[in-house]
């Protein structure tokens, strides 16, 4: 009954006083949110993560003294080998094909967000991220990866990465890295929701990924999509 009620955790890092005090009046307006502190840089940002503990960290990746991709990857590696330790950390970008925003996911971030998104959608993000999924820009993800991968060129696929799943792990190792949900994969294997949360939890231990929108990275990284 007391963690239906309980609040999440919202912390926000930015270097802009005039977009930490919006956002700070945004979340204390949700019944829902608690503000748990916000931070001009990344160095701050790691000492906020481990002294408040947030749910979700709002992270801008373009700071002063450390920038966000670094920050994100300490407070994620600091946090120690328990997920539930972990904060849920959304990216903020000025642009959509931000380079760093794939550094940001590559080191543990949840999702990303434009700084211009509406407050209704951020919210819904967070609530997203604390619901334990990913949450990305209006826009097709993988027009991001996409880049990112013609930006750094590969021999060509690399199918052997894939060679520590089983067969039906591949199946949804594939259908999730296309953009599948939960519900049209399971459709489309003829299985149950359920089984398909346990084969994709599998997939990622297997891979040491974090996050679906990791898994989505490395499949685009390595061709694997056939692009």
């Amino acid at each position: 009954m007391g963690e239906a009620a309980s609040h999440i955790k919202v912390a926000l890092v930015d270097d802009q006083p005039l977009f930490r005090a919006g956002i700070r009046m945004l979340i204390e307006s949700q019944q829902d949110m608690e503000f748990s502190g916000d931070a001009a840089d990344g160095e701050q940002a790691v000492a906020l993560a481990a002294e408040r503990r947030p749910d979700v960290m709002l992270m801008d990746l373009r700071m002063p003294v450390l920038d966000g991709v670094t920050a994100t990857s300490r407070i994620i590696s600091q946090a120690g080998a328990n997920n539930t330790d972990k904060p849920k950390i959304i990216a903020l970008t000025t642009f959509n094909r931000d380079q760093a925003v794939v550094e940001a996911v590559q080191a543990g971030a949840s999702g990303y967000l434009l700084k211009s998104a509406e407050p209704e959608f951020l919210l819904a993000a967070i609530r997203t991220v604390h619901s334990g999924y990913s949450v990305i820009a209006p826009g097709s993800v993988h027009s991001l990866f996409e880049h990112a991968a013609r930006q750094a060129p590969v021999a060509g696929p690399d199918l052997s990465v894939l060679d520590v799943l089983s067969a039906r792990e591949r199946d949804v190792f594939l259908l999730a890295a296309k953009g599948l949900t939960n519900g049209e994969m399971a459709e489309g294997l003829f299985v149950s929701e359920a089984t398909v949360k346990t084969h994709l939890r599998s997939v990622l231990d297997k891979l040491e990924l974090r996050t679906r929108l990791q898994l989505i990275a490395f499949a685009h990284e390595r061709r694997l999509l056939g692009n």
